[in-house]
């Protein structure tokens, strides 16, 4: 440790070396320090993490042609900022829907086309990367890859905005540390995304940690959106874990929405209506301002 202070110590005495800045944290790019300004996160004309609120919202998984067409037009008038959609689906059972692969990448790039709304959706493997890299504005790293340390750094190496969700049962510095293996790629354009962590009470499917947002706003730079839909896995509680998300200082929220949940193939119970959605956005402007005075 006496090696270390003498080695930083002498590094304020290099010509053009105003004061040396020691990071103790084990994520030494992805803290916090005194220097660092809050990371701003450009995808086409959207800002995340620059004090506006972005909602990121659509269905589970791309079903067909028509179903995300719709949806989608239902997002974008609703005033969300991005799309969002599944085409590889990494279920927990092998007999669930798992989703359209690159006919689903296709669709989602004709409703981008239709709407003007960049597209979000997951890369579930090192296989299909390249060809979800071909079609997305925005890479999701998911839970279950979320320590996957190998694919998270191909992702990087891609250079495109990564969405990167915390791991079912990661803490908050494993989770940073994911965040710090794409940085040390050389890709700043980090979001980090709070979807709920394993807990022992059945009735909601994950447990919300919405103390993770002030936290993460106090020990990192990158911006945190929130994912109440796979937190609490029933769509009536959605929309006021949302606002309490957005209170706590999230920079936005990702939701599932389905224009006929019941039918969905994915997640259908914890998909907002097109109305519900709308409901949502117009109480994120009605706190929005309040949030943004409030420190």
């Amino acid at each position: 440790m006496a090696a270390v202070t003498d080695r930083v110590f002498d590094l304020g005495n290099i010509s053009g070396i105003e004061k040396p800045v020691s990071v103790q944290e084990p994520y030494k790019l992805a803290s916090r320090n005194p220097n660092k300004k809050n990371t701003v996160i450009k995808i086409g004309n959207i800002k995340i993490g620059d004090g506006s609120i972005n909602v990121i919202a659509g269905p589970c998984a791309v079903e067909n042609r028509d179903q995300l067409i719709s949806i989608a037009r239902a997002v974008k008038k609703s005033g969300a900022t991005m799309l969002r959609g599944g085409a590889f689906k990494p279920r927990t059972s092998p007999y669930s829907f798992q989703g359209l692969g690159e006919e689903g990448l296709k669709i989602l790039a004709q409703a981008r086309e239709k709407v003007g709304l960049p597209i979000v959706t997951e890369v579930t493997d090192e296989e299909s990367l390249p060809l979800v890299a071909k079609y997305a504005d925005v890479l999701q790293i998911g839970t279950r890859n979320a320590q996957n340390f190998n694919l998270i750094k191909k992702v990087a190496r891609i250079g495109k905005p990564i969405l990167l969700k915390r791991g079912m049962s990661s803490t908050i510095e494993e989770w940073l540390m994911a965040a710090e293996y794409i940085l040390l790629e050389g890709n700043e354009q980090v979001i980090l995304c709070e979807r709920g962590v394993r807990g022992f009470d059945s009735f909601t499917r994950n447990i919300l940690d919405i103390t993770a947002v002030p936290i993460i706003k106090h020990l990192s730079h990158l911006p945190i959106i929130v994912d109440p839909s796979h937190a609490i896995g029933k769509w009536r509680y959605v929309i006021k874990t949302s606002l309490a998300a957005i209170v706590a200082g999230a920079d936005g929220v990702i939701v599932e929405v389905h224009n006929k949940p019941k039918e969905a193939l994915c997640d259908g119970a914890q998909s907002l209506l097109p109305e519900k959605l709308e409901v949502l956005i117009k109480n994120i402007k009605e706190i929005e301002g309040y949030v943004r005075n409030c420190g």
